[in-house]
């Protein structure tokens, strides 16, 4: 019997990509599940995580860490041993851990130990959090998967949930605040600011290099 061949590397992502954008709109509901990860920028992946279908809300904060309600100062400052972190709040009969693992490792750079992209520090490192068996054994397969497709060793943990502590308000959904703040550019949008910061913060450019047409949030 002649063996079954493995599909592409490529294909594979391309069909995970295409499964969480195209659910069904007629798809049932089902309950209502969390997951934390940390990518770095919590607005960035609040920012990207809320454009998937399925997911109902997605909220910037802290875990990981021995501090007890942080402040975005002591996070960043370091000490506090939390990430930037994000819970991912989500419709499972529409978006499996599966599906949402993967595209979580197709949103960062897993091989970056220090940080991601131009925010560096403990803080801004890779992290999958999980609270039961079934988190930690899709991380894990998400884990080897994108192990097999990048072939680089893959540093993001696999960590036991702690508490999560919501960052401040002016944090949530700062991608999208109509307020204006002042940057080396002047008083602009809030929204024009973080596309600003985004893009010099060589996100994008990183994640289109590393992951191709593979990467979710990235146009190709």
């Amino acid at each position: 019997m002649r063996p079954l061949r493995r599909p592409h590397p490529v294909l594979l992502s391309l069909a995970i990509v295409a499964g969480l954008f195209l659910n069904a709109t007629s798809a049932k509901a089902g309950q209502t599940k969390e997951i934390i990860v940390a990518g770095g920028c919590f607005w960035c992946v609040e920012a990207d995580f809320e454009r998937v279908r399925g997911v109902k809300e997605v909220v910037s904060g802290y875990t990981g860490g021995t501090t007890a309600n942080p402040t975005y100062k002591q996070v960043t400052r370091g000490g506090t041993g939390h990430y930037e972190a994000v819970k991912i709040i989500y419709d499972s009969g529409q978006l499996s851990l599966s599906q949402l693992y993967d595209m979580f490792f197709r949103s960062v750079d897993p091989t970056d130990a220090g940080g991601q992209f131009c925010d560096r520090g403990q803080s801004y490192a890779t992290a999958i959090f999980v609270s039961d068996t079934a988190q930690k054994a899709a991380a894990e397969t998400a884990k080897s998967k994108a192990r097999s497709e990048l072939g680089q060793r893959i540093v993001t943990p696999i960590l036991a949930a702690k508490t999560f502590y919501d960052a401040e308000d002016y944090h949530q959904d700062y991608y999208k605040g109509t307020n204006r703040v002042i940057t080396r550019f002047g008083a602009i949008k809030q929204s024009e600011a973080y596309k600003r910061y985004r893009k010099g913060c060589g996100r994008d450019a990183r994640i289109k290099q590393l992951w191709g047409s593979a990467a979710p949030f990235v146009s190709n």
